[in-house]
């Protein structure tokens, strides 16, 4: 069993992040609600604690608190903003709202370190604030180790407990050796050993895998996708023959990729079905304009039609998904708001026709994913696919879906692609987007009224953040040009400038 780090959510933009850092050490976390009960904590043994950041001041009636005995346990804690400021005001320090002109800090920021705390190594650097309440004073027993110019408390600690807080946000780039004080408060001061690698992950699914299987039998959900295709290579080397892989054509799909799915996998020693459900999936959204509606009718209708697949085969006891860490996370964790539903998350219906749903990757973040298929042996042009919405391009097209706008998508979605990479751009992600806007344009002398398509690329390191990618204006305008002019219905098209937060990667 590995060492575990509870990373309690507070609400914080970056809950995602800081579990993702706190991997990237070699140190297994989860990520749980801050209602989550004293007793829980306490079974779960955790080697550390770290709260989060959030929206809410500590001090409001109705801001989201936990139990003084949670410092009670024995375990050293690192809050982080609000985790933070929380720590200070529930014991016994003061957290007073800024001024315009007094404390409150807002992206980088030059801070000053105090070097003989275990989290320091440099006296000062830039870091990243994000704060309008401030600690203006800190609980007995503990010291100030961090400042800014306007900021008293920039970090604090109290040794003899082991219990640390952070102004700033450490698992943000911006902040200059972030990772480094991350990685100081899991080894330093928890005594974590870095026992989470995906050699370790992949040994442990197997084994428990076999144990929970038996002698069943195991219908697998592919898309072709990463996720997938790295849950289909640990179920196969899990239960071999027991396993029948099911790649379900929705439709919605892009350009070609049914038939180089097939391809990908018709030689991979996995049995391989593929199934025609387009025109099933496409009648159950038609009229359906609501993103959030959409993802739930696909995943109802995603797990209909592998139940009908099961019962062609036989008996089949088990159903398996690729759903990974930031699905769970994004479709709604304790009392946090749900950013958009996965279709196989909180798309799933309330009855399945299975014994039960295995989720081996559902503990994993992307690129813990594409690390695990490789230590599989999974083909790199397979493990470095760029992610694609299991609802495909259902959550691409803006508005209600149509067998002609899928159409074009496809043929838009391709230029895009094509040129992206012909040009060599260091995107990790780019698609184009059907919007539901349709304008005047000029066209052969004609007067024209035509959808608008938008293109959205990006870079990152982890999918959690994201900043789009500063395309040369010549790439955008072969794709603009190639578009207008080989693309029916198409006569405007725009790029999508906006970085995640605040936006997310895909529109729907």
């Amino acid at each position: 069993m590995n060492q575990t780090v509870i990373i309690l959510d507070f609400g914080g933009q970056y809950n995602q992040l800081i579990a993702r850092r706190v991997r990237e050490c070699n140190v297994y976390c989860e990520v749980l609600p801050y209602t989550t009960p004293i007793e829980k904590i306490k079974a779960m043994q955790p080697a550390g604690l770290i709260f989060t950041g959030g929206p809410n001041s500590v001090y409001d009636q109705n801001a989201p608190h936990i139990g003084k005995e949670i410092f009670t346990l024995g375990v050293p804690v690192l809050g982080i903003c609000y985790g933070c400021q929380l720590m200070a005001y529930l014991l016994g320090g003061v957290v007073s709202p800024a001024s315009d002109a007094t404390a409150r800090e807002y992206g980088k920021t030059q801070t000053t370190y105090q070097t003989s705390s275990v989290l320091f190594a440099d006296e000062a650097g830039i870091s990243w604030m994000s704060h309008g309440d401030y600690i203006s004073a800190v609980p007995e027993g503990f010291t100030v180790t961090a400042k800014t110019d306007v900021c008293p408390v920039a970090a604090m600690e109290c040794k003899e407990k082991k219990f640390y807080g952070v102004q700033f946000h450490p698992e943000v780039s911006h902040t200059e050796n972030g990772l480094s004080m991350l990685r100081r408060f899991l080894y330093d001061v928890c005594g974590c050993v870095g026992d989470w690698t995906m050699e370790n992950y992949a040994k442990t699914q197997v084994d428990a895998i076999r144990q929970k299987v038996g002698d069943g039998r195991v219908l697998l959900a592919l898309s072709g996708g990463v996720d997938s295709s790295v849950a289909a290579a640990l179920l196969s080397k899990a239960v071999g023959g027991q396993l029948t892989c099911i790649f379900v054509d929705t439709g919605m799909m892009r350009k070609n990729e049914g038939d180089e799915v097939e391809a990908a996998f018709q030689n991979s020693g996995m049995h391989f079905v593929r199934c025609d459900a387009s025109e099933q999936f496409l009648q159950k959204l038609s009229g359906v304009s609501d993103p959030e509606k959409k993802r739930r009718i696909i995943g109802e209708e995603f797990i209909r039609v592998f139940e009908a697949e099961a019962k062609k085969i036989g008996r089949v006891d088990f159903l398996v998904q690729g759903t990974i860490y930031p699905d769970i996370i994004e479709s709604g964790l304790g009392d946090a708001a749900v950013i958009k539903s996965h279709h196989n998350v909180g798309g799933l219906p309330e009855h399945v026709d299975f014994k039960e749903i295995i989720e081996p990757l559902r503990l994993l973040f992307k690129d813990e994913v594409r690390a695990l298929g490789r230590e599989l042996g999974l083909p790199e042009y397979l493990v470095s696919r760029q992610p694609f919405p299991g609802p495909g391009l259902a959550v691409r097209v803006i508005g209600d879906i149509t067998k002609d706008k899928l159409a074009i998508l496809r043929e838009a979605d391709a230029v895009v692609r094509e040129e992206i990479e012909k040009a060599g751009i260091p995107a990790n992600q780019y698609f184009a987007v059907l919007t539901n806007v349709r304008s005047v344009g000029v066209m052969g002398d004609a007067r024209t009224y035509d959808y608008m398509v938008a293109i959205r690329a990006v870079t990152t390191s982890d999918f959690m953040t994201a900043d789009y990618c500063k395309i040369p204006y010549a790439v955008l305008d072969r794709i603009s040009n190639r578009m207008v002019n080989e693309v029916k219905h198409i006569n405007r098209v725009v790029y999508d400038i906006t970085s995640k937060p605040p936006a997310t990667i895909e529109f729907e």
